[in-house]
């Protein structure tokens, strides 16, 4: 039986267009033009006889038409390329991993030439961002994301939940000792807010009315200051790991507590196909060592 089909490389344009909803992001994916993307659209909507777009204030929106469109043939590409991989004996393609960047940087980076060689096929492209990424539209197909109360509120996987100790740079504390005393002379450095430091106090016992700083920067700055011993940081013992192997920052109190953790996302249609399947097993794989349970 004959199907009535367009052409692919107007569904595809369209796709991609879609779930952006922007012809430059979907023409930088598909490695074509804006004005390819813009044609194939077009005639894709001459043939089908509807507006699959409506202009915006910023780029374009689907019209209902569209969406209908796009609910219907997105599953259909996934299953297509869940078809194709699985003729393959080994994973490849491209994974997009978006993450908080002082995991990406402490832990993620570090593997990278370990990846390469366990699944030398997968291009991995890791973004580092504070910026959630969308993963129903296809920013990214997996994305680490910190979570205070220690759970998100959609399925995930639990990378992370390292209890969180004070560092320095070593010498920077009379004998790598933080005292009571120290809490108000020297500049307190966190990777986490509100002052997390008011709540490692109390698991110290210490009675001192911590100052709460007039601004926080990021984590990964905060960390490279106490680095270079311009302060006391109070962070989880995963991203603090390295420097402490390297002799670049001792623990300062024995006293730790959880806060938080880090949990692993899979975009839904993502997640069907092998290369990001693979990747997420073995993220899980080798973060195995930063989980309590």
């Amino acid at each position: 039986m004959s199907r009535t089909l367009p052409p692919l490389n107007a569904l595809r344009a369209f796709e991609a267009a879609a779930r952006y909803e922007s012809f430059s992001r979907a023409a930088e994916e598909l490695g074509v033009s804006h004005s390819a993307i813009s044609r194939h659209v077009r005639g894709l909507e001459a043939r089908l006889g509807v507006h699959l777009f409506r202009d915006a204030s910023r780029g374009v929106a689907l019209t209902a038409e569209g969406a209908h469109y796009l609910a219907r043939i997105t599953p259909a590409f996934d299953v297509i390329g869940e078809a194709t991989e699985g003729l393959a004996d080994a994973p490849a393609g491209r994974v997009v991993v978006n993450s908080e960047p002082v995991f990406a940087a402490k832990i993620v980076v570090p593997l990278m030439a370990k990846f390469q060689r366990d699944l030398p096929d997968v291009e991995l492209r890791l973004v580092g961002s504070n910026d959630l990424a969308d993963l129903d539209r296809y920013e990214a197909d997996l994305a680490i994301r910190y979570a205070k109360t220690g759970r998100l509120n959609e399925p995930s996987d639990l990378l992370s939940d390292a209890p969180i100790y004070p560092f320095a740079a070593p010498g920077y504390l009379r004998d790598d000792v933080l005292r009571p005393e120290h809490l108000t002379e020297v500049p307190l450095l966190r990777d986490r807010g509100p002052n997390i430091w008011i709540d490692w106090t109390a698991h110290a016992g210490f009675d001192v009315d911590v100052p709460d700083p007039p601004w926080r920067m990021r984590a990964a700055l905060a960390l490279e200051m106490a680095v270079h011993g311009a302060g006391v940081y109070l962070g989880a013992s995963d991203v603090t790991h390295l420097d402490e192997t390297a002799g670049r920052l001792v623990r300062v109190s024995d006293v730790g507590f959880r806060q938080g953790s880090f949990h692993l996302l899979t975009s839904g249609q993502a997640g069907r196909r092998k290369a990001v399947r693979s990747v997420r097993a073995w993220l899980l794989d080798h973060t195995t060592a930063l989980r309590s349970g």
